[in-house]
């Protein structure tokens, strides 16, 4: 006999509207398998797991409430959506979240109609929801819009900027605040659930409403102090004033996991036809699975696991990962300098500080999701002769670059930027991909722009952005291991500027940004065995060039390939520009960039992304025979 269905309800639910069919005393069993099948499909593909499991009882509510896709639904942080694509058609293929040509770990408008915003960077949702509001209003329709916030995303400041400009429009737009671990407020049983009721309510804000109308009524000098004392009451029972002040109608706060108290919170805030309203929701992530509930980080994102135990299966490799091989090599400088200081934006673990925290907890800072405010913190705290190391992901610095080039470059401030994630990140995808930190940093007068070809030379470029206090200084490594070489105890200072032979050719020469070293100096071995003696050269800057090291490659060779794991505009066409400028490309010199392609890369495993790109071994061989032509052609008939 086949066993039974452990979800049986779920199992009628391919739709929304599905859900809505069911009785709502229904709900908290939905609500428990879909908690469950969240579960067994992120163990099979890994992922996002603690965020989805917080918001499963929420997601089940605002799906019964709201008329979606119709009414639009926005999650912010995108990564808790994994309980939002089960139920709304895309459970099946959930076992292809972040794999190759599968479903993305993010909201993403191109996936589902559900998905009416995509992102997978954090505290978007508000400024996207306004927009969408007010394209309703001048539509003159009346769909709903929500805007899930949580996860850490309230504490970016873009979330405060669409608040307020929210609040002064009026608009009838809807945001939870899923309110998780970091309780902004706590929850106090029945009755915070009764009053987040009873203010939610029609009735209330009935009553509400005419008083301000009595208000009109009263002299100029009593108006005030009518409108603070109904703000005060409330406030003092239900929290929410910051909000208040901002224009939102705040509700809450209330448990997120108790659907006989969303549910009714929701109805009264779907009905409300006027201005914009706040629900604060407060979850537990990692809910319902222990392992998850347990962990310090709630499982926040996890590699394949074994369900019953919470195990993860760990990666096969011995060679250090290079965020540890930085923060080691931060603490290892940080503790004969006392000058240093880390910062990081609510990424303490993926930067590796958590490590620098535990050595130096008073000279590190965790700003919160707020890359712009840790640029400019950190070039106050370089004005005053420290030397502070902000660490954050590529794609994360995007959103500073305003405060990199006003607050940092223009004042020559000696900021350190310690550059994860740069290059291909596989299974987030293009949210996540470093692919442009190069070419926006390369044009700023000032910048020293740095890449290490391997941890040990990552190392070397921690002490040296130690000793450089002329300006500001960058390097960037990528997420993953290292190749295994042997690591110095310290860091080596480097020249600024100069880069280093690594093999010496005479027909092509390879001159390598970054860590794609290894695969130039394989494709190199390759080319060697048809004859076509190839040189090697490891770049360590793109800012400053090293303009003798590139010059002697171009008139020495016939074939230049310049290899770098990042997006068009970097280092490849800071080498071309030296090239042009100097008349070397007017000499019969093959010049060919080898790069990231020129489009958004979607989520895959990193090696597959790389051969893709032709930024391996194969590709980057690929590449010097097709700028050979003939010549090739002829080594291989040899």
């Amino acid at each position: 006999m086949s066993q039974p269905s452990k979800t049986p309800l779920l199992d009628q639910i391919s739709s929304p509207a599905d859900l809505r069919r069911f009785p709502p005393k229904d709900l908290r069993q939905i609500a428990d398998e879909l908690r469950t099948d969240l579960v067994d499909a992120v163990s099979t593909t890994g992922g996002h797991l603690g965020a989805g499991l917080g918001v499963v009882e929420l997601t089940v509510a605002l799906h019964y409430v709201f008329d979606t896709p119709e009414d639009r639904l926005i999650w912010d942080v995108g990564h808790q959506a994994y309980p939002h694509k089960i139920l709304t058609g895309r459970r099946a293929a959930m076992r292809t979240v972040r794999q190759e040509n599968g479903l993305s770990g993010f909201a993403k408008r191109t996936e589902s109609e559900y998905d009416p915003f995509g992102a997978g960077h954090s505290s978007t949702s508000i400024s996207a929801g306004l927009g969408m509001a007010v394209a309703r209003d001048l539509d003159r329709g009346t769909r709903n819009v929500v805007a899930v916030i949580g996860d850490g995303a309230m504490s970016a400041g873009m979330a405060y900027e669409a608040m307020n400009n929210a609040g002064a429009l009026d608009a009838r737009l809807v945001v939870i605040l899923n309110d998780n671990d970091m309780s902004i407020a706590p929850p106090t049983g029945a009755m915070s659930a009764y009053l987040a009721r009873l203010v939610s309510g029609k009735a209330y804000r009935s009553l509400r409403d005419r008083a301000k109308t009595v208000s009109k009524l009263l002299p100029e000098f009593m108006r005030e102090g009518a409108r603070k004392t109904e703000e005060f009451t409330r406030g003092f029972f239900t929290g929410g004033t910051m909000f208040e002040e901002l224009g939102f109608y705040y509700v809450g706060p209330i448990d997120g996991h108790d659907l006989d108290h969303l549910l009714p919170v929701l109805k009264n805030v779907r009905d409300a036809k006027q201005g914009p309203i706040l629900v604060h929701v407060v979850t537990k992530k990692g809910k319902g699975y222990a392992p998850a509930e347990n962990s310090a980080d709630k499982y926040h994102g996890v590699s394949t696991f074994d369900v019953i135990t919470g195990a993860q299966a760990k990666a096969k490799n011995t060679a250090p990962s290079y965020t540890s091989v930085f923060a080691k090599s931060l603490v290892r400088e940080a503790e004969s300098d006392d000058k240093i200081v880390a910062i990081n934006a609510a990424m303490p673990n993926g930067t590796g500080l958590d490590l620098f925290g535990e050595a130096f907890p008073k000279r590190t800072f965790d700003v919160g999701i707020a890359e712009q405010h840790a640029v400019t913190f950190a070039a106050g705290l370089a004005a005053e002769g420290y030397k502070p190391f902000v660490a954050i992901y590529s794609t994360f610095l995007q959103r500073a670059y305003d405060q990199i080039v006003h607050d940092v470059a223009i004042q020559h401030l000696p900021v350190r930027f310690a550059i994860d994630r740069a290059g291909f990140v596989g299974a987030d995808g293009a949210t996540h991909a470093g692919s442009f930190d190069t070419s926006f940093l390369v044009p700023l007068p000032g910048m020293v722009v740095m890449a290490p070809s391997d941890e040990a030379e990552l190392r070397h470029m921690v002490a040296t952005a130690v000793a450089y206090d002329e300006g500001p200084i960058s390097f960037r490594y990528p997420r993953g291991n290292g190749v295994g070489v042997e690591l110095p105890d310290r860091g080596t200072v480097l020249d600024i500027g100069k880069g280093r032979i690594v093999k010496q050719g005479t027909k092509v020469a390879i001159l390598s940004f970054g860590t794609r070293l290894a695969d130039s100096l394989a494709a190199a071995e390759e080319l060697d065995t048809f004859g076509l003696s190839t040189t090697v050269a490891d770049a360590r800057f793109a800012k400053p060039l090293d303009a003798d090291l590139v010059s002697r490659l171009a008139r020495e060779h016939e074939v230049l390939l310049l290899v770098e794991e990042g997006a068009s505009g970097g280092f490849a066409h800071h080498v071309l520009g030296h090239l042009a400028a100097n008349g070397l490309l007017d000499e019969g010199l093959k010049v060919r960039p080898v790069l990231m392609p020129d489009r958004f890369a979607e989520h895959a495993a990193p090696d597959v992304m790389i051969a893709k790109a032709g930024l391996d071994k194969a590709g980057i061989v690929e590449a010097a025979m097709k700028a050979l032509g003939a010549s090739a052609r002829q080594a291989l008939k040899a």
